[in-house]
């Protein structure tokens, strides 16, 4: 009976399972390198090239600036929480300190029954004038940073209340082109491996320190490579992208002009048409909507 069931199992269930793809077959065991192995008696099927991609990101710094609705929202739960708030230590300091001076300047007022009378006494209005001496001094920092008046991109310090995605140049067959970084897979890695792999090669030194989230791709692309470079063996490239947050570092040994940190809206100022589209399948960016 265990054998008869046995036959019923479809192939793909058995040892040694292939799927078959007109004259090649894709053997279960290769499915991770993502080759196509051509059977006895025909032509190998042309594969492709595995690339682990590292979609490195910086958070925002700053909160961005608030739109008319929100500022107008805000206000009114101010309003509520004011009316329905109790007062704090120190409002009820300030009416103790009234308190007190009413009684001093009153006709029966008497000395001799106040305990701290020829201490020097801070009352809650002294500790006001000096915290608004404070904050006259206090001049907070430009949200527009110099990097932002010279549209410098290749640093970080710049739109500080918005998302930062790095973006490097390499060079494809004879084109220079704009490319998430990317590394070829290697036997016995994992792609989150090879994804590592590609930030500290590209840091070096590890100038780069990056959180990655999760094993499993967040993003999948694939392209044909151009016919000079194409080969018998492989046809084009197959890139899973990983997402990693900034945590600390810069680019520093890379030579500027080779990579760049842009925002969601300006990565169709470097990536083509059909690149994008895939990135921005995987890209949480709530910035745009309040625009």
């Amino acid at each position: 009976m265990a054998a008869a069931a046995l036959r019923r199992v479809p192939a793909l269930a058995r040892p040694g399972f292939g799927v078959r793809l007109k004259q090649g077959t894709v053997r279960g065991s290769a499915l991770h390198s993502m080759k196509v192995t051509g059977s006895p008696d025909s032509n190998q099927v042309p594969g492709w090239q595995c690339y682990g991609a590292v979609f490195v990101q910086r958070a925002a710094v700053l909160s961005r600036e608030e739109n008319p609705m929100e500022s107008a929202y805000k206000r009114l739960l101010e309003q509520v929480e004011l009316e329905k708030s109790l007062y704090s230590d120190h409002e009820l300091r300030v009416f103790e300190d009234e308190e007190k001076i009413r009684w001093r300047q009153a006709e029966d007022y008497d000395s001799d029954k106040e305990e701290d009378v020829g201490q020097d006494i801070v009352t809650a209005q002294d500790l006001e004038d000096m915290w608004e001496q404070k904050l006259r001094l206090f001049k907070a920092a430009d949200r527009v940073q110099e990097a932002d008046k010279k549209n410098d991109r290749s640093t970080l310090n710049r739109r500080l209340d918005e998302k930062l995605i790095l973006l490097v140049k390499e060079k494809v067959g004879d084109e220079e082109i704009w490319l998430l970084p990317q590394s070829e897979w290697k036997p016995g890695e994992t792609m989150r491996q090879t994804a590592e792999r590609t930030l500290s090669t590209l840091s070096g030194r590890n100038e780069l320190q990056a959180i990655f989230l999760g094993n499993a791709p967040a993003g999948f692309y694939k392209y044909q490579y151009p016919k000079t470079m194409r080969t018998s063996d492989t046809v084009g490239a197959k890139v899973f992208f990983f997402k990693a947050l900034l945590m600390t570092g810069d680019l520093k040994t890379r030579r500027k002009g080779d990579y760049v940190w842009v925002t969601k809206s300006e990565l169709k100022d470097y990536l083509k048409p059909k690149y994008l589209q895939q990135v921005n399948r995987f890209i949480f960016d709530t910035s745009a909507m309040y625009e």
